[in-house]
């Protein structure tokens, strides 16, 4: 993810900083950290630790007014500016039925590959306003949720 987050970076002009938190206290720290650092914005990563995490992230990215994208839909329900991403739970219902078949005998190298074929967009205008930011009509408009 950091080597896509640098190339599209390049392209806008723009220097990303990596900042890294390993548990929950780090979180008010690396958001801190950003912004000493002159970050607007912060993308928190696809992992199991962070997806637990909305309510402190969000918390955190606000005080430190950090406009916030994450891939999960909980943390933009907490207060995250937006979440673009698969449906979480939907993956994990999908990885079951392949546990399911295994389990009755399926070898796992002859099950298919599967790949997320949705992704929601959704925006959270409370934080937006918060933050100072005008959500443009387009994307507002292409969102699959507006938080009020």
């Amino acid at each position: 993810m950091w080597k896509a987050v640098q190339a599209a970076a390049a392209q806008l002009r723009i220097e990303p900083v990596a900042v890294n938190a390993g548990n929950p206290d780090g979180i008010e720290g690396v958001c801190a950290d950003a912004a000493r650092q002159g970050a607007g914005a912060l993308i928190v990563a696809a992992d199991a630790f962070f997806s637990g995490q909305g309510l402190l992230i969000a918390g955190s990215a606000l005080r430190h007014r950090l406009a916030t994208i994450s891939l999960y839909r909980d943390h933009a329900i907490a207060g995250c500016l937006m979440s673009y991403g698969q449906d979480v739970a939907q993956f994990h219902r999908r990885a079951a039925t392949y546990v399911d078949k295994i389990l009755k005998g399926a070898k796992p190298q002859e099950l298919p590959v599967e790949q997320p074929t949705k992704f929601d967009l959704l925006i959270n205008s409370k934080t937006a306003a918060a933050l100072g930011l005008a959500i443009p009509r387009e994307l507002a408009v292409s969102a699959d949720e507006v938080i009020e």
